[in-house]
């Protein structure tokens, strides 16, 4: 019996890591490649080569084909997934941003996510529509008594 030893050679030392994405929203499809190469020439040449091989094997139209059959197919949940707002920073922490129920007489069906912040005219705060821009339904704005109207 012949025993083949194999070693491991060192990792690339340069990586960059790419990222494609269809539109600027969140819920826009993402392809996010990484590339690795010995040299930053080496890593260069191999991101134009993936990018080629990406787009000449119809791997981009493809992403997208099937991120739009998705879409169609699963609605996300009210205040959940790709139509929620992104997390902010302040102080160094992560201000999440919580999910609001319907107020009375409210005819939103997405849901609503409360954000708040600091104008020039002081405090505010508002319940977003969670649907995606051009669907989304008027906002919400806290009111001096604290209902949202």
């Amino acid at each position: 019996m012949t025993q083949t030893t194999v070693t491991a050679t060192s990792p690339n030392k340069f990586k960059i890591g790419l990222t494609f994405k269809a539109a600027a929203g969140y819920d826009a499809e993402w392809i996010t490649p990484t590339v690795f190469g010995e040299t930053a020439e080496e890593v260069a040449v191999n991101a134009v080569d993936v990018m080629k091989a990406l787009a000449d094997k119809g791997v981009i139209d493809l992403a997208a084909l099937a991120a739009k059959k998705v879409r169609e197919t699963h609605q996300p949940t009210a205040g959940k997934g790709g139509n929620s707002a992104p997390k902010t920073f302040s102080g160094g922490k992560v201000q999440t941003q919580q999910s609001a129920p319907a107020s009375d007489g409210d005819s939103c069906q997405h849901g609503r996510t409360l954000r708040e912040g600091q104008g020039a005219k002081g405090a505010w705060a508002a319940l977003f529509c969670n649907a995606p821009k051009g669907s989304q339904c008027d906002p919400l704005w806290r009111q001096k008594d604290g209902s949202f109207a």
